[in-house]
């Protein structure tokens, strides 16, 4: 039988941002496609987003079916309990299905390829090596201006101390500040802490 490949793997079926994760910009085996991208069911198992939006009823994501929401998704206050400082951003699923949903998955993607442009530009020059993750998710949970000023700024505070910011440790370090400032500002945690007893498993 052969798998369902969408057209869009950047989004996932469940309204995860896959073209926002870290593995999406992996190098080599542990680098994921996106939501069934191409070669994605030799890399992940399946899941029951999967089985029942795109092979089931061969929709691209949830918000397209009738039934959306549907008892396989939580609530908005328990996505955002479970939510931890990595990667990917589970208090976005439901505003990101809610957005398909009123106004369609391709201007969805249009306005995601605007914040993977801005991720692009902060692994380029700003990754240590280190701080991927905190960049993958600022772009998924700061508006496009905030991330645009974070680099602007960034990239100022550089011009202007050349000599000191020049390694990628220190520039990694200054973009890494300035978009925790930004976060911090309107209550969004970037930082890693520990997880809570109960470990991030499964959506449904």
């Amino acid at each position: 039988m052969d798998r369902p490949i969408k057209r869009y793997p950047a989004v996932g079926a469940c309204g995860l941002d896959c073209g926002l994760c870290t593995r999406y910009y992996a190098v080599g085996k542990s680098r994921c496609p996106g939501c069934c991208g191409p070669d994605f069911f030799n890399r992940h198992p399946t899941c029951s987003f999967i089985t029942c939006c795109v092979t089931k009823r061969g929709l691209e994501v949830c918000a397209e079916c009738p039934e959306f929401p549907c008892s396989k998704f939580k609530t908005q206050e328990e996505y955002e309990r479970r939510d931890l400082p990595g990667y990917p951003p589970d208090r976005r699923i439901l505003p990101n299905l809610q957005f398909m949903r009123k106004y369609g998955i391709q201007e969805f993607a249009r306005q995601q390829r605007k914040r993977i442009r801005l991720l692009e530009k902060m692994i380029t020059d700003f990754d240590d090596g280190r701080s991927r993750s905190c960049f993958c998710r600022a772009c998924a949970l700061l508006d496009p201006g905030d991330l645009e000023g974070s680099l602007r700024e960034a990239n100022r505070r550089m011009s202007v101390e050349v000599g000191r910011l020049t390694d990628i440790k220190s520039k990694a370090k200054l973009l890494r500040g300035l978009l925790n400032e930004a976060a911090t500002s309107q209550g969004i945690e970037l930082r890693m802490r520990k997880p809570p007893e109960e470990t991030r498993g499964a959506l449904g």
